[in-house]
């Protein structure tokens, strides 16, 4: 596959901004109207008074040897979120190429795709939330740029076949990118290790649920070159801050902590369905590889309601296709999970 070919072609011919710092991160910084003089927040380690590197190489090496992958096969952004953006403004030509999604599944894949003014192709799952093959090969078109899965599945939890995401690589004249936001916590090996023999696979990666760092906004693409070079073209020129890149610079090397915190929560995530299978309010849980539990409840509504009373939020997915009746629960600390588990218990007692 010609993966230039895929972009549209006013990006392939744009000239990107050049800004000060891809040239020159150290000496006497005279070139991009900086306060040389300093910051008003002195913070160890970091000049607040520089513009941060704008291809964050030292951020993307130390990803890219996590993941036995080259840097240049890694793309950082502001959350996983603008990878999304970005390869929807790289390769679809606003009403006229199309984007499949497989539902339900992230919504932010359709709206991004609305702000892009692509065609969105929507599809369902199966019934056990896997491809629907023939559903997929049915609604393929030649000009399906893009297609978005999530594996885990968010909201269902279910971790997708490696089998399915082959064939619908095989399958695809366009980009098939697979969102891995929660892949710590399931026992599968990342899809990343299929790139160098599949060019069109784009895989999705975040340290906001594992690693405990939604609040720093980091996540990352990995993907043939080719890719990467397109993202960085049309990136805004300093996207990741400096801080933020300290941040996961650092967190990076809490790689022991996060897999104890994932350890501990898969084993918080068993307890509690088996807790809620047991409750007669419930219906089924649906399997989980990620953080969180898809929970089918004989009447959502008083459940979230009773939740709510006593300050538990959960996510309500009623209105989602093939999820009537669903509550995502995510799975919380043990005393979190015990709150919870208590409501539910008392709620089911003054079930008539």
């Amino acid at each position: 596959m010609n993966l230039d070919s895929l972009v549209r072609p006013n990006i392939r011919s744009l000239a990107p901004y050049r800004s000060a710092r891809q040239d020159h991160l150290e000496g006497v910084l005279l070139d991009a109207n900086e306060n040389s003089l300093g910051s008003v927040l002195p913070l160890a380690g970091v000049a607040l008074n520089r513009y941060p590197d704008p291809f964050q190489r030292k951020l993307r090496n130390a990803l890219a040897e996590r993941e036995g992958r080259a840097a240049d096969e890694i793309f950082v952004g502001v959350g996983s979120d603008e990878a999304i953006d970005l390869l929807l403004r790289v390769y679809c030509e606003p009403g006229t190429d199309h984007v499949l999604i497989p539902e339900p599944t992230y919504g932010m894949y359709r709206v991004a795709a609305s702000i892009q003014n692509a065609v969105i192709d929507r599809v369902l799952l199966t019934d056990d939330f896997h491809l629907d093959r023939a559903a997929i090969t049915e609604a393929l078109r030649p000009d399906t740029k893009l297609i978005f899965v999530c594996s885990p599945n968010n909201p269902t939890g279910n971790r997708l076949r490696t089998d399915d995401l082959l064939w619908l690589c095989r399958q695809a004249p366009g980009l098939v990118v697979v969102d891995e936001a929660y892949v710590e916590f399931s026992e599968a090996a990342s899809m990343a290790m299929h790139i160098p023999s599949v060019e069109n696979l784009v895989v999705l990666r975040t340290l906001s649920k594992a690693w405990g760092l939604a609040g720093i906004r980091l996540g990352y693409a990995i993907a043939h070159p080719a890719v990467v070079r397109s993202l960085l073209k049309v990136k805004s020129p300093y996207n990741v801050n400096a801080l933020t890149a300290r941040a996961a610079l650092e967190g990076l090397r809490a790689a022991d902590k996060a897999a104890a915190m994932v350890r501990r929560l898969r084993e918080e995530r068993e307890r509690l369905r088996a807790s809620l299978v047991a409750s007669p309010l419930v219906v089924d849980v649906l399997p989980s590889d990620a953080n969180f539990l898809a929970v089918r409840f004989h009447d959502p509504t008083v459940v979230r309601e009773a939740l709510a009373n006593a300050g538990i939020i959960v996510r309500d997915r009623t209105q989602e296709p093939k999820l009537r009746g669903c509550l995502r629960i995510t799975v919380g600390a043990p005393d979190e999970n015990n709150a919870l588990l208590d409501v539910i218990s008392r709620l089911a007692e003054q079930r008539p």
